[in-house]
C-alpha cells in the first residue's frame, strides 16, 4: 500500500479529469468531483456517483445542486504499490463514475472496463 498526501492525490484526480476525451468532457456539466478518505460505514467502495444521470434529465432539470462524484482515497491507495498504480486506479474509478453520470449500468461499465484492460494488456504483451 502507498500513502500519498491529500494534495498529491487531488493532483492525480485533476490529471485524470484532464485526460477525459473532449467529446465527453464537454457534456459533463454541474458535477463536483470530491475526494474523501473512506466510503460510508459498511460500504466497500472506491468511488460513488450521486445525482441524476444525464440521459434522465428533462426540461425540468435546472437550478439544482451539482451532481457529485466521490473518490475514496484510502481504499484506492490500499490496492496500489506505487504512484503510477494510484494514477491508473483513479482514472479507472473516475471513468466508471462518469459512466454512471452518462446513465450506464454496472454491466455495461464492467464490459467497457474489461475491454480497456484487454487493450492495455495487449499493448504490454
Amino acid at each position: 500500500m502507498i500513502e500519498l498526501s491529500r494534495e498529491r492525490f487531488q493532483e492525480l484526480v485533476e490529471e485524470a479529469l484532464k485526460s477525459i476525451p473532449r467529446r465527453y468532457a464537454r457534456q459533463i456539466k454541474n458535477v463536483a468531483v470530491l475526494v474523501e478518505d473512506f466510503p460510508p460505514p459498511g460500504q466497500n467502495l472506491l468511488g460513488l456517483y450521486h445525482g441524476v444521470p444525464l440521459k434522465h434529465r428533462g426540461s425540468y432539470y435546472g437550478n439544482v445542486p451539482p451532481d457529485v462524484i466521490v473518490l475514496y482515497k484510502i481504499p484506492i491507495e490500499s490496492l496500489c504499490q506505487d504512484e503510477d498504480q494510484v494514477r491508473e486506479k483513479i482514472e479507472e474509478v473516475l471513468l466508471h463514475e462518469i459512466g454512471h453520470y452518462f446513465g450506464m449500468d454496472e454491466r455495461t461499465l464492467r464490459e467497457i472496463e474489461n475491454q480497456r484492460f484487454r487493450r492495455k494488456r495487449d499493448k504490454i504483451g
